[in-house]
């Protein structure tokens, strides 16, 4: 008995506590019918929270940033401006010589032996610098210098002759008939020692060292000068290019060359038309764009109208050097590379200099070198917004490719009103991996202040300000339960 007045009150508590957890999960089930007014009341809150989350759609689209984020962001916002934008199609392309003028041989007009090498590879050299020097070995030139001298000597003797002859007609006792003889023969004389004056100069003879052969002397050694203005076609004669000195600009005559390659040694023997090195022109360059078949129309187009092409040379700290000016093309090839079903566009590239001195001797660094790489930004289309008349044309905005955020087919800027970022749509009309060009259609105003950098965190800071309940989401910070 005792037993069993104590395990009664035991078994009640627990069967009441059973029955009130069964309660509790099941309360959904139950409470509209025994509570009906409660359970309108909370739908009713329920749908008072979706008419403020209908009502406060802007309240989602915008997010406030402490001045500390604002400045960790380091975000950049300013007014918009119109602007006329050409929709571009993009060619690779390479840094390459210009045919027959960047790069030339230099030979040696006779035969002979290399005594002495007066530039090595790495030299900078301009027209008239001194090459090589070759000590003569060939019997044809020094038979010239022979003949040379007695031509010389034999129009003197003729002339001396003629002046007597000359005195004597006038004196009358010499016929005429004898003058005009000793004339002509002192004209067979001059005409020979022409000849052989410019047939040594062929063979690389200065005008000094003939008229040294003229009076008898003997030349044995000739020098090789780098080529003159004149002997490359197409290189401009006047002072054209500028070089770098720290900033200030020094001119530079024209052309300069680089020595690419001996071709020879020192006591090497060498014969008439031999190469002896090759020089190298970077002043003046191309740079070879390769196109599909499919663009030669545009690019055809472009060539006509001259139109500006913008170039993005590879590997090149920004800020290094001047700002490369808008290209245009020079010529279009008229093959098409079975391999790559590629053709080939071109267009003239000034190359820019800088110079440093290194053991007495002015060596040039030069910002473009053929073989580097290039991307060509070819005009084809020029975008625009058309007003609600249907007939005004309205230039678009240009902003940096950061500046606009994505999710799926929208796109958004960011407008700031204080601590206040807003989020708007905006209809694209043209990307890029550098720039976004933006419809002038209202969406955003030439008033408003524009973030241009970092959507992206703006958007990310937005969706985590509504996931966190700070102002997103009406229902976040309390429970219904």
């Amino acid at each position: 008995m005792r037993l069993k007045r104590i395990l009664s009150p035991i078994i009640t508590l627990v069967l009441l506590a059973g029955a009130g957890f069964a309660a509790y999960r099941t309360q959904d089930q139950w409470m509209p019918h025994v509570f009906p007014a409660k359970a309108a009341k909370s739908g009713d809150a329920h749908a008072e929270a979706g008419k403020a989350d209908e009502h406060g759609a802007k309240a989602v689209d915008r997010v406030k940033l402490s001045p500390q984020a604002q400045k960790n962001l380091g975000l950049d916002v300013d007014t918009l401006t119109p602007q006329e934008y050409w929709r571009t199609m993009l060619v690779p392309g390479v840094v390459v010589d210009r045919p027959g003028e960047s790069d030339r041989g230099v030979t040696s007009k006779v035969a002979g032996v290399v005594t002495a090498i007066k530039a090595r590879p790495g030299d900078t050299v301009k027209a008239g610098d001194p090459l090589f020097s070759i000590q003569l070995a060939s019997e044809f030139l020094q038979s010239a210098q022979t003949d040379l001298a007695k031509a010389a000597r034999e129009a003197e003797f003729a002339a001396a002759k003629r002046d007597r002859v000359a005195a004597l007609v006038k004196q009358g006792t010499q016929s005429g008939a004898v003058l005009i003889e000793e004339e002509n023969q002192v004209k067979r004389y001059t005409t020979q020692v022409q000849a052989y004056r410019r047939q040594l100069q062929v063979f690389g003879l200065t005008p000094d060292q003939v008229n040294r052969a003229e009076k008898g002397e003997v030349i044995t050694e000739v020098t090789v000068f780098a080529p003159a203005p004149s002997a490359v076609p197409g290189t401009p004669t006047a002072v054209s290019q500028t070089a770098d000195r720290g900033g200030e600009e020094a001119p530079v005559a024209a052309p300069l060359f680089e020595v690419q390659e001996l071709k020879v040694t020192l006591g090497e023997q060498v014969t008439a038309g031999q190469t002896l090195c090759l020089l190298a022109n970077h002043q003046r360059l191309f740079v070879e764009g390769r196109a599909f078949k499919s663009e030669a129309d545009a690019l055809a187009a472009a060539a006509e109208n001259k139109t500006p092409v913008r170039a993005e040379f590879a590997d090149e700290t920004p800020g290094a050097w001047k700002p490369q000016v808008p290209l245009t093309i020079h010529h279009l090839s008229n093959q098409v590379d079975p391999a790559t079903r590629t053709f080939a566009v071109y267009l003239p590239v000034d190359n820019q200099p800088r110079t440093f001195e290194r053991d007495g001797k002015t060596h040039f660094v030069w910002r473009y070198r053929p073989g580097q790489r290039v991307r060509l930004l070819m005009p084809v289309e020029k975008l625009v917004t058309l007003a609600p008349d249907g007939k005004t044309e309205l230039l678009p905005f240009v902003l940096p490719a950061v500046a606009v955020a994505r999710e799926g087919g929208e796109a958004f800027v960011f407008i700031q009103t204080g601590d206040v970022f807003v989020r708007k749509p905006v209809r694209v009309l043209y990307a890029d991996r550098s720039d976004v060009v933006v419809a002038n259609d209202g969406s955003v105003s030439e008033a408003e202040f524009v973030v241009r950098n970092q959507a992206a965190a703006l958007n990310r800071a937005l969706k985590a300000q509504a996931a966190g309940g700070g102002g997103g989401d009406p229902h976040a910070g309390h429970s219904h339960d």
